[in-house]
């Protein structure tokens, strides 16, 4: 039976931001949401507001995959069931509510290290905020050519 999007969705905040409290996840659930709802650009074409096209796009999220370069990965969405507050927070999510310091943010990623400017590094998103690990990029006018 496949997981509904709610499921999905609250499976990636556990895994993706499960460490990262409360604000952590939501800014993560913010995030893939940005995603299913940008008007534009790469996740426009490929989601066409679906969650499921975007949450399953090749190479976007690493718990998503069941290995990862050539090695099987220990932490992806089928071996984390979520719990309450996962599911809380995909309802929050899903029904529209947004952490508004995320802005736009399309991207977010756990550097190791002080946040870089850009992320992706093509130049098509730009720093906006740090929340706890992970550092999270709004789209510059170079994503809309994507």
């Amino acid at each position: 039976m496949a997981f509904s999007d709610r499921e999905l969705l609250a499976r990636i905040i556990k895994c993706e931001a499960g460490g990262e409290g409360d604000v952590g996840m939501r800014a993560v659930a913010t995030t893939i949401m940005n995603r299913v709802r940008v008007p534009y650009g790469e996740y426009h074409r490929i989601g066409q507001g679906d969650i499921r096209r975007i949450l399953y796009q090749e190479g976007q999220f690493d718990c998503m995959r069941s290995q990862i370069r050539g090695v099987t990965n220990p932490q992806t969405i089928w071996s984390n069931p979520p719990d309450q507050v996962h599911y809380d927070i995909a309802d929050w999510a899903l029904a529209g509510n947004r952490l508004f310091n995320i802005g736009y943010s399309l991207w977010y990623f756990n550097p190791y290290a002080p946040c870089p400017w850009l992320f992706p590094f093509n130049g098509v998103g730009s720093f906006q905020v740090k929340i706890l690990q992970h550092c999270f990029y709004n789209p510059t006018e170079l994503y809309a050519q994507t």
